[in-house]
């Protein structure tokens, strides 16, 4: 089977199909729960969210969020494979079970690499209502450095001793690798991915947006203080674990998301408004 055929055969799509451009979904509101369209509004705006900060990477990476229940079975919402983070709308986001399975009528598919990751830290953590995860220049490159982030900056002492790491282990297809994901993560809530992007967790997708600004403004922070001739100036751990019990706050539920999330849609419904369609 050649590369192009086994493409086809992963999507469960033979080539040259046709996408719809979101917009010109019916929506879905009021015609699932209002917790469910509460959510979809609230990862459709994450989405756009992430390209308005220049995050995304075309039509790749996810975000993922945790559905209420149906009939004692899991569910989420993740991104059709094909869109662009820009253009995410509340009704395309597609609903899915723990195997990646559509479990709703859709024009659209997903990408299996995408739930790989999201399911497994689902699964495991109940606390990741929502799974953000980016391949930004920035921290693929922090993700390829030997030591990984270093505490040079504020942002990066405010994150840097709740960071995991996880090897590199290819186009993250295998299921295998899910074990692997969850035993590296373990209780942390941020994730350096190796060689590949990097990765948060949080009890709502304000939480976990607020989560990757400050890992990505520590990892650009990182490799702009390192074009330096001299080596960047590293504060010691007992700084580092100060700093971070000071910026605690930023991410307990009802501060940090409720101070930032509100004009973050402020500000979304200035640039990029229609994520709720």
């Amino acid at each position: 089977m050649n590369a192009q055929s086994k493409m086809a055969e992963t999507l469960g799509r033979a080539p040259g199909f046709d996408l719809p451009d979101p917009r010109t979904l019916p929506s879905l509101k009021g015609k699932v729960s209002a917790e469910e369209w509460r959510l979809r509004c609230e990862l459709a705006a994450t989405y756009r969210l992430v390209a308005m900060y220049g995050w995304d990477d075309m039509i790749f990476t996810h975000i993922s969020v945790r559905l209420p229940a149906e009939n004692g079975e899991e569910r989420f919402l993740l991104n059709p494979y094909g869109l662009f983070f820009e253009e995410m709308t509340a009704s395309a986001l597609i609903k899915v079970d723990l195997k990646g399975n559509a479990v709703q009528e859709t024009p659209y598919f997903t990408n299996p690499a995408g739930f790989t990751i999201h399911s497994a830290l689902h699964m495991a953590r109940e606390d990741a209502h929502c799974v953000l995860h980016v391949h930004t220049p920035y921290g693929v490159a922090v993700s390829a450095q030997q030591d990984g982030l270093k505490r040079y900056s504020q942002f990066a002492m405010i994150v840097h001793d709740d960071v995991a790491y996880h090897d590199y282990e290819g186009i993250a297809t295998d299921l295998d690798e899910r074990e692997r994901l969850v035993r590296d993560i373990g209780s942390h809530c941020f994730m350096i991915l190796r060689n590949h992007g990097t990765l948060t967790v949080g009890a709502n997708c304000a939480t976990a947006f607020l989560r990757m600004y400050f890992l990505e403004q520590a990892c650009r922070a990182q490799i702009l203080a390192q074009s330096d001739t001299k080596p960047p100036r590293e504060e010691p751990p007992a700084m580092g674990a100060k700093v971070m019990q000071q910026g605690a706050p930023a991410f307990a539920a009802g501060l940090g998301d409720n101070l930032a999330w509100p004009g973050l849609m402020r500000k979304l419904a200035r640039v990029n408004p229609g994520y709720d369609q």
